[in-house]
């Protein structure tokens, strides 16, 4: 019989890092569906990866040998190469650089396309600490706001799992676009739904899940630290505070009340431009509702106030004092695993004083040359910058000098690969073998290849491995297997591994992080603060010595730009950020724009099917679907459409600006972008 079914892990940029079965029939995934190694997945995947996981690896788009660029860059003009001679023209064309510029003048240009701790930066970061390449600080693009938000105020914990939401009495899904990106979530929100729970919604877009809930609040881009506030001042006004939990376990009780009275409710409603009401039955929903669970998502950090409305958010359970087994925040489910970045990623190998630059600042660094040495050789792997970064017509005119050497590597011609000089074929998370902590829950699992490479393609690890030898790097640790990574990647012998070794956890039985009597990982149960102080901790000199004196307390910044619209950028049901699963890479593919009606009747776009959306920095033409699932003011369009899609060679990144930066560990601005939008053609 040629047809078997293989345990796997989702790995794609996704809290929820589903266990898969995989239906193989001669060597070709035919097959892929939910399974129950993981108890949170319990057999139920999200669409895109069960419809379109075999086009992913084995469809017309799969890079499969190494390729050289023989064309102008852009012309996606290549000739299949080996590998012997890919690595010969790299180690050429690198040394080159290094011996005219430094080895600085390198620098490797990758995000979160996989997930596992291998695929993602283990072998690949040995070899450009040892290289001595520029480092990349690259959670500015997502992620920093958002755990650095969290990591002040209640240290590098866990909260709690999103299997809480089963038997809450109030779930406040706040900025998290969860029926897209957050699948499992939804579906222990609804158990609790039929319990008799209670669902808020927080989100400035009418998403599906909010169109589900018992209370929409649609605050204007943001503008949450505001609500956050304005709920603190209601929850304290109506007697919701609990003074023995906050004079015990919380530190800068005084200092962030103060700061919340300066936007008392009536206040705050106008500046978000939400009912004054709607605050109202939220603190008091708040108030009656025990267990209480709050589900923040990335939407929630995009933005100029991002890291103060992360802050103020969480801060509203250890207020209330609902920390405990059953009440809390999903969020910092990172800090559950054991992992062991140094012995996996081995930053002993980098020179001292090597300089680390910001993944948003690339494309202003490739452009202006305005950092000794210049940028004159990058490896783009795991990402696909230009469609994802911010600045796009910047980035493109960046990797478009002839004088900088790129190498990419992926598993489909992405737009960046397109501009390589060498091209490399990557592994999918099907055919290689990797371990798996997720960042949305504490289940860990491990995944083995169900099918051998497709073609010529490696898994980053060898790939890496391979460079290694060939520049001459002969230290033992560019040897070590993918089960030797596996096992440096997390400390076997913590109590959460209950004696498992890594490279041996059962592939068909996701292992749970719990506490040492087998309990959940839970704050103020099973797990408390790791503050300096060892409380919960609203005001944060960790923060402030980290970003500055403003981060110490949540503040508001208001909106400055001219521009009347702000654009934001929703995850898509069709695709996991620029990862196509099914749309979004072809011509007729665009995103819509979504427009309220009244800034619709505004601009005399009633009747108009396409328009253009445009800025200071660039202008994309999309269709036009006028509707109230965006307020007045505010305009949507999904996130991760390649270029291909668009008739400008443009798409939304092109409008929001690198520069902009969050309030706290310098992020990304997607979802605070100041556009206008006019009928097209004019």
């Amino acid at each position: 019989m040629t047809t078997l079914e293989q345990p796997a892990v989702c790995t794609l940029d996704c809290p929820d890092t589903c266990s898969l079965t995989v239906t193989v029939d001669r060597g070709r995934i035919t097959k892929v569906r939910g399974s129950d190694a993981l108890p949170l997945t319990s057999g139920v995947i999200c669409n895109k990866v069960a419809h379109h996981s075999a086009d992913f690896v084995h469809g017309p788009g799969r890079l499969t040998t190494p390729l050289r660029r023989v064309g102008p860059r852009g012309a996606s003009r290549f000739k299949r190469i080996s590998w012997g001679e890919a690595f010969d023209v790299i180690y050429a064309r690198v040394s080159k650089v290094i011996d005219t510029y430094g080895p600085e003048a390198v620098m490797p240009l990758n995000y979160a396309g996989p997930h596992g701790m291998l695929a993602g930066d283990s072998m690949s970061l040995r070899f450009f600490h040892k290289l001595g390449a520029s480092q990349l600080y690259r959670r500015s693009m997502c992620g920093a706001v958002r755990s650095e938000a969290w990591a002040g105020t209640y240290g590098l914990v866990p909260g709690i799992g999103p299997e809480a939401a089963e038997n809450a009495k109030l779930t406040i899904v706040w900025g998290n676009n969860a029926t897209v990106s957050n699948l499992h979530l939804v579906r222990k929100i609804r158990m609790s739904l039929r319990k008799g729970g209670r669902l808020v919604v927080i989100d400035t877009l009418r998403t599906k899940i909010a169109e589900q809930a018992d209370l929409h609040i649609a605050p204007r881009p943001s503008t949450d630290v505001l609500l956050a506030f304005a709920l603190a001042v209601e929850l304290k006004r109506i007697g919701a505070h609990d003074r023995d939990f906050i004079d015990q376990h919380v530190l800068g009780y005084d200092a962030f009340m103060a700061r919340a009275d300066d936007w008392p409710l009536e206040k705050a409603a106008t500046e978000c431009g939400i009912k004054a009401e709607d605050i109202r039955t939220l603190a008091r929903w708040m108030a009656d509702a025990d267990p209480l669970v709050i589900a923040p998502g990335n939407g929630l950090e995009r933005g100029r106030n991002g890291g103060s409305g992360i802050r103020a958010a969480i801060a509203l359970p250890a207020l209330m004092g609902r920390l405990n087994a059953t009440s809390g925040v999903v969020l910092g489910a990172s800090n559950s695993f054991p992992k062991t970045m140094a012995k996996l990623q081995r930053p002993d190998l980098l020179p001292t004083r090597t300089r680390t630059l910001n993944i948003m600042d690339v494309g202003r660094h490739l452009v202006e040359e305005d950092i000794a040495p210049p940028l004159r050789a990058i490896v783009i792997y795991n990402h696909n910058p230009v469609v994802v970064h911010a600045d796009q017509n910047r980035m493109v005119q960046g990797l478009m000098r002839e004088d900088l050497f790129l190498v990419g590597i992926d598993i489909a011609m992405t737009e960046s690969m397109a501009l390589c000089d060498v091209v490399l074929p990557a592994a999918t998370h099907f055919e290689c073998d990797d371990i798996y902590p997720a960042y949305g829950h504490h289940w860990l699992q491990r995944g083995e290849a169900v099918i051998p490479p497709v073609g010529e393609a490696l898994p980053n690890t060898e790939i890496f491995r391979r460079l290694a030898s060939r520049f001459g790097f002969d230290e033992p640790c560019f040897n070590a297997t993918d089960r030797e990574l596996i096992d440096e990647a997390i400390d076997g012998s913590d109590p959460r591994m209950r004696g498992v070794r890594p490279s041996e956890i059962s592939v068909k039985e996701a292992l749970r992080m719990s506490a040492a009597d087998g309990r959940p990982l839970a704050l103020f149960d099973t797990v408390m603060p790791a503050t300096p102080s060892g409380k919960v901790e609203l005001v944060s000199d960790t923060l402030a010595e980290r970003w500055g004196p403003e981060a110490r307390l949540a503040t508001y910044r208001p909106r400055t730009a001219k521009l009347p619209l702000s654009l934001i950028s929703p995850a898509s049901d069709k695709r996991i950020s620029s990862t196509l699963l099914g749309f979004g890479g072809k011509p007729g593919e665009a995103p819509p724009l979504f427009i309220n009606p009244v800034d619709a009747a505004a601009r005399g776009l009633e009747h108009v099917k396409r328009v253009r959306v445009w800025n200071e920095l660039g202008n994309v033409v999309l269709p036009l679907i006028i509707s109230h699932a965006v307020p007045p003011g505010v305009v949507a369009s999904e996130k991760g459409a390649w270029i291909a899609t668009s008739e400008t060679g443009q798409t939304i990144s092109a409008l929001v600006s690198a520069d902009a930066q969050a309030d706290l560990a310098k992020g990304a601005c997607y979802n605070d972008t100041a556009v206008e939008v006019q009928a097209w053609p004019a």
